[in-house]
């Protein structure tokens, strides 16, 4: 009877919804208790349906308090999408259980950053029993460490009874609207196993894709590496807060950091993936003005960072929401602006890596908007999002690297290469043959080179001009490119004259079979030339080293007897020392 009356002047306080006696009078319409009688073959059970709920407007009512009032509160089912502010409230959720015999079974709160998670049920000598967890304590000291919220049920002695449990929640800032249910043992730990299995993986992408990014954007100077890895690494971050393995792996102890990283870490990550978004797109080619604007959404957005860290309220957490989803269409703006306007031939690979997250994030945002229920896709879908999108915009920036870093390579290149075909020039040939032929005669073994002149080379460029003869001249190079192996090297030495010096122990049977396909390949059509247009090569083989040449003299040496060939001769191959 005390207890009834403690329970009468709590829901007398200011502010209350509704008092015990206008419970009363709505009782006819107040849900009744239903009982979950869990079996060895059920696994999962929902508590929609099978569970009622009141609102606690205080936030004071005690588990004597409910107890004490029974059926006189106004319960209502706990039916599915239900949403509920608790800004300075408790909710309380009722559920009575029947086990069987030895069967162990588990409530689980789906969502991690929940304030206060507390269960009570009476024990078999009448005391209550009270377990609690959430973001108030450290998971280490969790009933059941995990992401969730999580309590075993009221152990069953040797006669199954029916027990009754409350849970009793907080939480603040956004709705409350999380699935409740019950899992078997076999269920909660499969469920676990999975769970461990997959973020695993997900983390350990992200922190491979990051550190690979990184590296790359050190190596090559890049920066759009450099902001992709800020990027991941920001997402990664953000994800490790609102799917609760920070506060379960890593800050277990850091109970303001872990309240607040909920918040504060999604609206850095889009941030960052907007700084991401600008740096591969450059809206500054196309509009000045859309690039201020760009910096002011990411000024913006760490600025609503700021206060909503520093005020934490509904409002100032909705605002961040409200520009969070403003960047997601601003990035999608970027990119429908450079691949309607833009050059850029990745810019299809990169929106396709973009694709994921921009719809996957829309799920969490919803929900801190408090405009959906908590979900699957609420907590995960971001997460799959960026799985799917990590390797392909990885692959797409090194795409344009490789692209970029081959004109600069080319660009390099020039001081020892010739500019038309890009093959060494005669100062590179001369220093590589020179390392060759003292290896030669330390070894004992014999190089060989070839020296190759393209015969019809006037003849094509005063029939077609000059730029086909140019064209010629890039055919005879990539020829000579595939007549060679990698440790070979191949050489421009003058206007139509090419060296091919072999490495490495080599036989006349293999120069001259060099020798021999060249002159083939020469001989079939080209696409790049006009049609009939074929390639005369008349070719000097030699074995080197020759007694008393060095490097120069022997390319000399070399072309002396690549001149004793006639222009017009039967046999363009022509051995000049075997």
């Amino acid at each position: 009877m005390l207890a009834l009356f403690a329970m009468l002047a709590v829901l007398a306080q200011p502010g209350t919804h509704m008092s015990v006696a206008q419970a009363a009078a709505t009782a006819a319409s107040t849900a009744a208790a239903v009982t979950i009688r869990l079996t060895p073959d059920q696994r999962v059970i929902s508590l929609d349906g099978r569970s009622r709920y009141w609102v606690d407007p205080s936030g004071t009512a005690t588990a004597d308090q409910i107890e004490a009032a029974g059926d006189s509160v106004a319960w209502a089912t706990r039916n599915p999408g239900l949403s509920f502010n608790l800004d300075g409230k408790a909710l309380w959720v009722q559920f009575d259980v029947a086990k069987q015999r030895g069967s162990r079974w588990y409530v689980e709160v789906q969502s991690s950053g929940i304030d206060r998670v507390q269960m009570f049920y009476r024990s078999s000598e009448g005391r209550w029993v009270v377990h609690e967890a959430g973001d108030t304590k450290a998971v280490s000291d969790w009933p059941i460490p995990g992401r969730f919220p999580t309590f075993e049920l009221s152990p069953v002695g040797d006669q199954p009874v029916t027990v009754r449990h409350w849970l009793r929640i907080e939480h603040a800032r956004v709705d409350f609207a999380s699935p409740i249910v019950l899992s078997s043992q076999p269920a909660l730990v499969a469920s676990r196993e999975r769970e461990q299995f997959l973020l695993g993986g997900y983390f350990g992408l992200a922190l491979l894709i990051a550190a690979v990014a990184a590296a790359n954007a050190m190596a090559y100077r890049d920066r759009n590496f450099g902001t992709y890895a800020v990027y991941v690494a920001a997402l990664a971050l953000g994800q490790l807060a609102y799917l609760g393995v920070g506060a379960q792996r890593l800050w277990v102890h850091w109970l303001k950091w872990n309240e607040i990283s909920t918040f504060l870490l999604p609206g850095i990550s889009a941030a960052a993936a907007l700084w991401f978004a600008r740096t591969v797109t450059e809206p500054a080619r196309f509009s000045r003005a859309l690039d201020v604007v760009v910096w002011g959404m990411i000024a913006a957005l760490l600025g609503a960072v700021a206060v909503d860290t520093a005020v934490a309220t509904r409002a100032s957490f909705a605002l961040l929401m409200l520009l969070i989803l403003f960047a997601l269409l601003l990035v999608v703006g970027l990119i429908v602006l450079v691949w309607t306007q833009g050059d850029d031939p990745h810019i299809r690979l990169i929106a396709l890596g973009f694709l994921p997250v921009l719809v996957a994030a829309v799920f969490p945002v919803l929900r801190g908007l408090n405009l959906i229920p908590a979900s699957s896709l609420t907590r995960y879908a971001l997460s799959v999002g960026a799985a799917m999108e990590m390797p392909i915009l990885f692959y797409a920036l090194s795409l344009r690297g490789s692209l970029r870093r081959e004109s600069q390579a080319r660009a390099a290149a020039l001081s020892g290469h010739d500019a038309l075909t890009g093959l060494a020039d005669t100062r590179t040939l001369t220093s590589r043959l020179d390392g060759a032929l003292k290896r030669a005669r330390n070894l004992k073994h014999p190089c060989a080179m070839l020296a190759v002149r393209l015969t019809n080379l006037d003849a094509v460029a005063a029939e077609f001009g000059r730029e086909v003869g140019e064209r010629m001249l890039v055919v005879a190079a990539s020829l000579l490119r595939n007549t060679i192996t990698d440790i070979d090297m191949a050489a421009r030495i003058a206007e139509c004259d090419f060296a091919l010096l072999l490495e490495g122990p080599t036989t006349t049977e293999n120069a001259t079979s060099r020798a021999q396909q060249l002159v083939a390949s020469g001989l079939r059509n080209h696409a790049a030339l006009p049609g009939g247009t074929i390639l005369k090569f008349n070719i000097a083989v030699a074995l080197l080293p020759e007694d008393g040449l060095d490097a120069a003299a022997s390319v000399i040496w070399l072309l002396d007897s690549l001149n004793s060939i006639p222009l017009d001769a039967r046999k363009p191959i022509r051995s000049a020392n075997f």
